[in-house]
């Protein structure tokens, strides 16, 4: 039995919840970032995965197997606006614009990116061991 392709689905699955995880941290790092105006404010990101074959993504090599095809977008959230007028980007009424970054949001994505990752190194240890094992079984004739 070939073990490589439960490697690679599993080496998908780990690049695709390590971008969820890095574009969390971004949206998180830059919730108080201001700007000098609503359109300039950062967009929160989001990941968005879609299933594909492996043979669309790396030619014959895996037949057809299924894989992860990841991308990001920007979110249309508008900008938290708050009350600062003595803020430098403060506008006329004295409001200041903020990324419509949701706290609660972010968090909940950072753990279930990671609860998946940690899913998939689990199944990528189990085909190891049994690659491993298999290997064994050979060995004792």
């Amino acid at each position: 039995m070939d073990y490589r392709a439960a490697f690679q689905i599993s080496a998908a699955g780990m690049a695709a919840e390590k971008l969820r995880l890095d574009v969390t941290a971004l949206n998180l790092a830059n919730m108080h970032a201001a700007g000098t105006s609503a359109e300039q404010v950062y967009r929160p990101q989001r990941v968005v995965t879609q299933t594909v074959s492996f043979s669309q993504q790396f030619g014959q090599l895996a037949g057809a197997m299924a894989g992860v095809q990841t991308t990001v977008v920007l979110q249309n959230v508008a900008p938290r606006m708050v009350y600062e007028p003595g803020h430098p980007y403060a506008n006329a009424k004295g409001m200041v614009a903020y990324p419509g970054v949701d706290n609660v949001t972010e968090m909940v994505t950072l753990n279930t990116a990671l609860r998946a990752y940690e899913a998939n190194v689990t199944a990528m240890n189990a085909a190891r061991t049994m690659a491993a094992r298999a290997l064994d079984i050979g060995g004792q004739q």
